[in-house]
């Protein structure tokens, strides 16, 4: 049986911004990571996506920070003392929120820093002091450079989605980092899965781990209905809107492997009337941030994206994921369909598999160490009118519903008969225009405009002057010897 938040050891006023979020039980990360933390141990803890992380590790983190809770507005009463650090932009921003919320009844200060926005409100804020640091690495990195982020008192370092930050090059990045910090520290690290990699990093950061497994590493939630269906490439926009219509969603994750195909398809299904934003690495932070609040205040129906929105997110009741790409790493399988069955709730997963996906297809299912059963979709009549954008840069034409589509079709077909020669027109037969041609008498009369005689003079004009005769400055001397010169 689940263990309740009022069971464990934590000061009033964090309670009461627990019972404020609506927390009653623990879960199983929590229940197991919160006790070790409370007692000053390092941690190595796996859990799937969205089974609270966030709780377990910021919890216990702000209860052992509370001794240190002071009213002074001085910055060095108030140094650096949780450094907590996210692999993205959104998922730091995310985390700064949740520690916002468990301490808005304490005097604990936080702020967040990440880039892609100006540094420096960042700086105003670090200046002004914060006991929990929430950051990125890379602009982490810009602060410490820039002696704004002083981390010499830092007593804890959260490392969350470690796997993902060293899947996307962040290991020299943290290795720069952990060497501003204190040897004498506590060091939680966090990720969904136990890879050599991170097994190495934890060995080298962290002091007699105790290690915290909750669930069967890159399994998935069993409250996520799955279902592949297989497709032709031109097949997956109609397929999507199918599903939508058929299973009455009112939102959904649609997940991309690239950045142009994020948002050519993203268009595209505005383009089809649905209320879409796009979500991808070319987009700017305040560009992301929108959307992303647009997305969890009901404000759009689609959030289409790449893995960057694969991880950490928390945007509850959020009914399904589509996997318009099979992903390139299986693991982003996991994270991606870990977007909807979140705390318990049902939620569905819809893969659009092609013929081309076979490899991606093996890589999965030996990941998932099951075999993958291919659906069919039978599709109905309805198709979009109009020019219809697949995503890709190939376009199709509805022939039936759109007249100015149908006027272009049309006029296309003059040119199926060799390759640039106009079709003969469907004129009906006249015998004036079947006869040869034959000169009329004044043609024949008349001389070609080449010959000579029949070249008109240009007309003199006040322009043109005439030639005048002048005399010769010099005689023409002739060099030929005479007898007269001999």
């Amino acid at each position: 049986m689940s263990q309740s938040y009022s069971q464990i050891a934590l000061a009033e006023p964090l309670k009461r911004a627990v019972a404020d979020m609506g927390y009653e039980t623990m879960t199983p990360i929590q229940e197991q990571a919160i006790p070790v933390v409370l007692a000053g141990q390092d941690v190595m803890g796996a859990a799937r996506t969205g089974t609270g992380k966030t709780a377990a590790f910021a919890l216990p983190l702000l209860q052992r920070l509370l001794q240190h809770e002071n009213t002074s507005a001085s910055p060095a009463r108030h140094p650096v003392r949780a450094l907590v650090l996210e692999p993205t932009r959104e998922l730091a921003d995310q985390v700064a929120e949740q520690v916002k919320l468990y301490a808005k009844y304490t005097n604990l200060r936080s702020t967040v820093v990440f880039g892609g926005i100006d540094i420096k409100p960042q700086i105003v804020e670090l200046r002004k002091g914060v006991e929990v640091l929430v950051a990125t690495p890379g602009r982490l990195l810009d602060h410490i450079e820039g002696k704004t982020a002083i981390l010499n008192q830092v007593e804890y370092v959260v490392l969350d989605e470690a796997d993902r930050m060293l899947d996307i090059g962040f290991l020299p990045d943290l290795q720069r980092i952990l060497s501003h910090l204190p040897k004498t520290r506590t060091t939680l690290l966090f990720s969904a899965t136990f890879s050599p990699e991170i097994r190495h990093l934890a060995e080298s950061y962290l002091h007699h781990p105790v290690t915290i497994e909750v669930a069967p590493p890159n399994a998935t939630a069993a409250t996520v209905d799955q279902h592949f269906y297989l497709l032709d490439e031109d097949d997956k926009r109609r397929a999507l809107r199918q599903i939508l219509r058929d299973q009455k969603l009112s939102q959904a994750f649609v997940f991309c492997n690239s950045k142009l195909g994020t948002a050519r398809l993203a268009r595209a299904l505005a383009h089809d009337g649905l209320k879409t934003t796009a979500m991808h690495g070319d987009r700017t932070q305040d560009e992301r941030l929108k959307s992303l609040e647009a997305f969890k205040a009901g404000e759009v129906d689609l959030l289409v994206a790449t893995d960057v929105a694969a991880r950490g997110l928390d945007i509850k009741d959020v009914p399904a994921v589509f996997n318009y790409d099979v992903p390139f790493n299986a693991e982003d399988y996991i994270h991606r369909i870990g977007r909807t069955g979140r705390a318990g709730a049902n939620g569905l997963a819809v893969t659009l598999v092609t013929r081309g996906d076979r490899r991606l297809m093996e890589q999965l299912e030996h990941l998932l160490k099951t075999k993958v059963e291919l659906e069919h979709l039978d599709f109905e009549n309805e198709r979009p009118q109009g020019r219809q954008n697949d995503g890709r840069r190939q376009w199709q034409r509805d022939e039936t519903n759109d007249t100015r589509d149908s006027v272009r079709v049309h006029r296309s077909r003059r040119f199926e008969h060799g390759a640039g020669r106009a079709a003969p027109s469907a004129t009906p037969a006249d015998p004036f225009f079947a006869q040869p041609y034959t000169p009329s008498a004044k043609m024949l009369e008349t001389p070609a405009a080449w010959e000579p005689e029949a070249r008109p003079r240009p007309a003199r004009t006040s322009n043109i002057k005439t030639k005048r005769t002048v005399a010769a400055l010099f005689r023409q001397v002739s060099t030929t010897t005479t007898p007269d010169n001999q």
